[in-house]
């Protein structure tokens, strides 16, 4: 899924070499048999973190965006529900800077992504979202979230 503004939509180059090298690990990688940890793609240009947990309703979530990383959020087993929306006009309320971690007030609007077993989604730094969120019930899921370098 590709989502953006159209001000953007040629910002970026979604098939660019480090783009490439993603989704090639992310098709060609036994990503099931892999213990959660992080895996080097293109040294620190690209690496996946693979990620068990459970989701939680989302009411316990916040949205999220990044300044400096793209995320390709591939679900490998599970369901997740996915929010997402634009990050500008946001007000943050945590900012981790060694993490390029930056949290956010829940928006008035936002939408909502069903993420299943093989889904992914790419986030660009513009792009606020909501990981992790139960689709219905709480359930375990695993994931990958493949850091791309702007």
């Amino acid at each position: 899924m590709f989502f953006a503004n159209i001000s953007i939509a040629e910002k970026y180059d979604y098939l660019d070499e480090k783009f490439r090298a993603a989704y090639k690990w992310l098709a060609e990688t036994d990503i099931k048999s892999l213990e959660p940890g992080t895996y080097p793609i293109l040294g620190e240009q690209v690496y996946a973190s693979v990620q068990e947990y459970e989701t939680e309703p989302k009411e316990k979530r916040s949205f999220e965006a990044h300044k400096k990383f793209f995320d390709i959020q591939y679900m490998v087993t599970g369901d997740e529900m996915f929010g997402v929306c634009k990050e500008e006009g946001l007000k943050e309320t945590e900012a981790h800077d060694d993490k390029d971690l930056y949290f956010y007030e829940e928006p008035a609007l936002s939408g909502e992504v069903l993420l299943k077993e093989g889904d992914l989604i790419v986030v660009a730094p513009e792009d606020a979202h909501k990981p992790r969120c139960a689709a219905g019930t709480p359930a375990a899921v695993k994931k990958v979230v493949v850091k791309v370098a702007l």
